[in-house]
């Protein structure tokens, strides 16, 4: 396959190499000299673990010419930078302002592609591996891109310093599109580099996948910080602590507790949590991040209360809660996330476990029970799912919380 590479700096250059390393042809293209004189000399100046074999025997074409570029190639990759300004970088104090990336780079290069590819016959394929927000190729890129593009978001989970080994080796290959043809090249594109499995999804929770993966990483290491200076502070010894948690396959390295639906609940989570807030500011922690747990778990629920308020109120109905445990197929109501939204909940309600007799309502699922599945709804109702468990009915609005 014939692969060009718009932007061949410290991602770019090493993704080419790699592109290259499985058999196909590759053309670079940079607006900046620099690239051109690495491939030529085959030195880098930075260290990629395993780079310097494949620069050592590379066959990289690189072009200034952009049209040449798009009219040789089958699918073009853009992994041009997307910066954050220097005090977003978290070299200092977190700012009291935010703001999203720069996307003037990656902006500038679809620009210049959309150019070429509308001298062109036929359609590009257009690949973008950059960090973007969810959201930007929405209200940011999609304005640039014309009938000749076919626009793929398709990000790298890798880390400078092993580009090479984690593109090579990624644990799932992420392509979001809207051209299910373009998906499908993706994919025949794919199947040349590893055996990873692909997930085919819309560009803006393609976009928010790549991002969520970095927040992960990032709220494990403050968990693990959290306990490290808990237990400095206390007399425990992390390394067992750690020795535990690696061994925690069941449910702290699982799937588990990784769908969104309600919080947690139950006699231990919120308790234990509260309580080790209490300790966080006997022992003088740094930061009481158990509190800010307890803080967000409060939050949400009062976005679901409001949520729910808000479409009883528009459709002047009755609003009922279903389901009072904290956990589906019990009767336990102790820490219950589903009590925690009814005490928060601005409007007058009813928050049962079960109804005989359903009537038109705005219906609230607050556990997760599976003979919620079974009810039959009137018609007129709507039913808000947190958890995406209900099926469509006739004459019934559903409205499941962040899926589509």
């Amino acid at each position: 396959m014939n692969v060009g590479v718009v932007g061949m700096g410290k991602l770019g250059l090493p993704v080419s190499l790699a592109i290259e390393s499985k058999g196909h042809d590759v053309m670079g293209y940079d607006i900046s000299q620099a690239p051109y004189g690495y491939i030529e000399r085959g030195q880098i100046p930075y260290q990629e673990e395993g780079l310097q074999p494949l620069l050592d025997n590379n066959n990289i074409e690189m072009t200034k010419d952009l049209g040449k570029l798009v009219a040789e190639s089958d699918i073009i990759f853009v992994p041009v930078q997307t910066p954050h300004q220097p005090e977003y970088e978290g070299v200092t104090p977190l700012p009291e302002t935010r703001d999203d990336f720069d996307y003037a780079f990656i902006g500038g290069a679809l620009g210049a592609l959309a150019g070429e590819c509308a001298k062109l016959d036929e359609k590009r394929t257009i690949a973008v591996i950059s960090t973007c927000l969810p959201g930007t190729y929405e209200t940011r890129l999609k304005e640039i891109i014309n009938d000749n593009m076919d626009y793929v978001y398709t990000p790298q989970f890798i880390a400078m310093g092993t580009v090479l080994q984690d593109y090579l080796h990624p644990e799932f290959n992420l392509i979001g599109v809207e051209s299910e043809e373009a998906a499908d090249q993706l994919e025949r594109f794919y199947a040349t580099i590893n055996d990873a499995p692909n997930i085919r999804t819309d560009i803006t929770t393609a976009e928010g996948i790549k991002v969520s993966y970095n927040t992960w990483i990032t709220a494990k290491t403050v968990i693990a910080n959290t306990w490290g200076e808990l237990a400095e502070k206390t007399g425990m010894n992390f390394d067992d602590i750690k020795k535990a948690w690696d061994v925690s396959d069941r449910r702290l390295w699982s799937p588990r507790y990784t769908d969104a639906g309600m919080s947690d609940g139950g006699g231990c989570h919120p308790r234990d949590n509260i309580a080790m807030s209490w300790l966080a500011d006997e022992v003088g922690l740094s930061h009481n991040f158990f509190e800010d747990l307890m803080y967000a778990r409060e939050d949400y629920e009062q976005w679901h209360a409001d949520v729910a308020a808000e479409y009883a109120q528009m459709n002047e109905q009755p609003l009922v809660i279903l389901g009072r445990a904290f956990k589906p197929e019990t009767n336990i109501e102790t820490g219950s996330a589903s009590r925690l939204m009814s005490s928060l909940t601005p409007i007058e309600h009813l928050h049962v476990e079960d109804m005989e007799d359903l009537v038109p309502a705005t219906y609230f699922i607050g556990t997760k029970h599976d003979r919620y599945k079974d009810y039959k709804f009137p018609k007129g109702s709507i039913v808000i799912d947190p958890f995406g468990i209900i099926d469509e009915q006739e004459g019934v609005e559903l409205v499941k919380l962040g899926r589509k």
